[in-house]
């Protein structure tokens, strides 16, 4: 863990979430940039306990709150032809200190199959423990899709697009070899460098 003015948990409440909005675009029937309370106006809010697991061989149980992804993508309207969905996080390096190394190329992107991201499991979740969602673990929203590795789930999202063709993901577009655009958790399958039989559980 980092310490001091490197460490980005320290350093989460920088983080500016309200006002806070969500562009909305590709193939669906209501493109548009909507805010936070307007794209969650309505919906059901549900806890759901969720085992996370880390491409890093550890795991936690976790008390996630939100709302079906499907519900989300019902109200902008899917068109037909749509096959993926793409999303993105906040590019903020002034408050996200992260973003100031070159580890990636931001934005964090990331994306699911459209069955994937319609399954009843796939949550947009808004808090955690009861409690609305802490900056440091993607305030004020964030994916959570408890059968793939936990970089799946992209935390402060600022837009969701439909698409015809499989989006580009961050881990995959750093090193595909390591990260497959599904990573899906399987024990029987190792990372390249490590084991992914056991996890070390935490929490």
């Amino acid at each position: 863990f980092g310490t001091g003015k490197d460490d980005p948990a320290a350093n989460a409440g920088r983080l500016t979430t309200d006002p806070w909005s969500i562009k909305v675009d590709g193939m669906v029937d209501n493109v548009g940039t909507y805010s936070f309370d307007d794209l969650t106006s309505g919906m059901t809010l549900e806890e759901r306990i969720y085992r996370f697991r880390c491409v890093e061989a550890w795991s936690m149980v976790v008390p996630w709150v939100g709302f079906e992804l499907a519900d989300l993508l019902k109200r902008v309207g899917v068109q037909p032809s749509a096959k993926y969905v793409a999303f993105e996080t906040l590019v903020r390096p002034e408050e996200m200190i992260g973003q100031k190394r070159r580890t990636l190329e931001w934005p964090y992107r990331e994306g699911l199959r459209l069955d994937e991201a319609m399954h009843p499991l796939t949550i947009m979740a808004t808090g955690l423990y009861d409690e609305p969602m802490p900056k440091q673990n993607g305030a004020p929203i964030r994916l959570v899709v408890p059968w793939k590795y936990g970089f799946k789930s992209i935390k402060s999202i600022v837009r969701i697009s439909l698409t015809d063709k499989q989006p580009a993901t961050s881990w995959n577009m750093t090193n595909g070899r390591e990260y497959g655009f599904y990573s899906n958790v399987n024990p029987t399958v190792d990372h390249p460098r490590w084991s992914q039989a056991t996890e070390r559980k935490i929490g």
